[in-house]
């Protein structure tokens, strides 16, 4: 259950989804902050201003956020400044989700319905792991990562900070993907991934950087 009510950064699409898992986990939303921050309703969530509110909100005794943005670098960036300004990162965890005993989370993260993560794996700070991704054990999901719906990563996988899986890629054992890598939808990694590339096909072939 909630510390507190949720102030959340971010109105689009991710957002909506994160709203209603912070919801079914028993957290309430205090509002939405927005880089436009036009009144209107996210799933019945309003939104309130933008991120300059933060300040203020922790006045009125709102001491919980959650970065609800896709672009990962931004949500690390705004995950550190909300963390800088007092506010305590929660994680929004679907109870359709498969999470083990064992397994090492971090804060800020999202870890969407029908989402498996098994024994020993470590997810760090802000990352995402989106509806039906696999990380099966032993798995190391960095800082602000995103592994997209549908992906499938076997044993002792590393995914780099920043780093983006495409929807229904698919990892074999113990490989490596880098820091800010870009993995396309529907590829099949067999071998290491550099920082920084992008990554498509089947086998993953390096095709350019991001």
């Amino acid at each position: 259950m909630s510390a507190g009510p949720v102030i959340v950064l971010g109105a689009g699409g991710h957002a909506k989804v994160v709203i209603e898992l912070l919801r079914a986990s028993g957290h309430e939303v205090f509002g939405v902050l927005d880089a436009d921050p036009a009144p209107r309703a996210v799933v019945g969530a309003q939104v309130i201003g933008d991120d300059s509110m933060l300040e203020s909100l922790k006045a009125q005794g709102v001491t919980c956020a959650f970065i609800a943005i896709g672009d990962n670098g931004l949500r690390l960036r705004l995950g550190r400044k909300a963390q800088k300004a007092g506010f305590t990162l929660v994680n929004a965890i679907s109870p359709a989700a498969t999470v083990s005993s064992s397994a090492r989370l971090g804060v800020g993260i999202a870890i969407m319905a029908g989402a498996v993560i098994n024994a020993e794996t470590d997810v760090h700070d802000l990352a995402i792991i989106n509806s039906g991704a696999v990380v099966d054990h032993d798995g190391l999901i960095c800082e602000a990562a995103h592994v997209a719906p549908g992906c499938a990563l076997a044993g002792d996988v590393t995914v780099g900070q920043r780093a983006f899986l495409g929807a229904g890629c698919s990892v074999i054992p113990g490989m490596k993907i880098g820091d800010d890598a870009v993995i396309g939808a529907g590829a099949c990694v067999i071998r290491e991934i550099p920082a920084g590339a992008l990554a498509m096909g089947v086998p993953a072939r390096v095709t350019g950087r991001v």
